[in-house]
């Protein structure tokens, strides 16, 4: 796919990976739709934005509700004529144990709380976005990308019960989507990004920075620009589609 004039909606759009995801692409001249829940977020990556010279709309919507998934798209669909690339990036995290014990007495669980608010939005809004997408890319008749951001989570990592069964469960849509989507000329992949310096990282003391980074093989956090770029990738590529990258400095959980 040429990305000129292509137009790209990215969820969560506003910080962080999101953010440098939109970037890429609107490098390579797409015009560029983000999405996310908080409107000053919104205004404040459009301000950063105009000031590198780069128009980008904004559109407020929390991606677990299906009634506001639908009326971003629309309005995305109404404001530039087409939908060719969206890429699903939106997502939470609540970690936690299972379950914790002292003295063998549990002391502790995950609560069913934290087990749907990730689920709702990790694995329930990609699946309303992926599904709005595709019904608008068939309609429009242009075929189209669907890039979901998964997470090395997803081989199950300690503490994220309900972070890898969702980005778990991304990883197998994408590959569910190749192969329907395919006939309309839709393209599905993912995409799982390592430790990231992303805010919540960067923030770290010196000494947990050194943990987090210690099993990693390259021995540093990833950048969201190189999110950004493997994302760019996948959309430009056009036999890509039903496998995921791993982004991950050669880390395996």
């Amino acid at each position: 796919m040429q990305l000129k004039d292509k137009v790209v909606a990215v969820t969560g759009g506003a910080r962080g990976i999101g953010r440098a995801i939109a970037s890429a692409f609107a490098g390579k001249g797409a015009r560029v739709a983000l999405v996310d829940l908080g409107a000053a977020d919104l205004d404040a990556a459009r301000a950063d934005f105009a000031g590198r010279g780069v128009d980008v709309r904004t559109y407020v919507a929390n991606v677990a509700r299906e009634d506001q998934v639908a009326a971003a798209l629309d309005a995305i669909v109404a404001d530039h004529g087409r939908l060719d690339v969206i890429v699903n990036n939106a997502g939470i995290i609540k970690d936690g144990l299972l379950v914790k014990a002292r003295d063998g007495k549990v002391t502790g669980k995950m609560g069913l709380e934290q087990w749907q608010a990730v689920i709702d939005v990790n694995l329930t809004g990609v699946f309303l976005c992926g599904r709005e997408a595709a019904e608008r890319m068939i309609g429009l008749g242009n075929g189209g990308v669907i890039i979901n951001i998964a997470s090395i989570s997803k081989a199950g990592n300690a503490g994220q019960t309900n972070y890898s069964a969702a980005k778990a469960g991304v990883t197998a849509m994408s590959v569910v989507w190749a192969k329907e989507l395919a006939r309309y000329g839709i393209r599905s992949a993912s995409i799982a990004p390592g430790f990231t310096r992303t805010e919540l990282l960067a923030g770290m003391p010196p000494e947990m920075l050194d943990k987090v980074t210690a099993p990693v093989p390259l021995r540093r956090l990833g950048l969201p620009e190189e999110i950004g770029h493997a994302a760019v990738f996948v959309a430009e590529n056009d036999f890509y589609t039903g496998r995921s990258i791993d982004i991950d400095g050669g880390l395996r959980l």
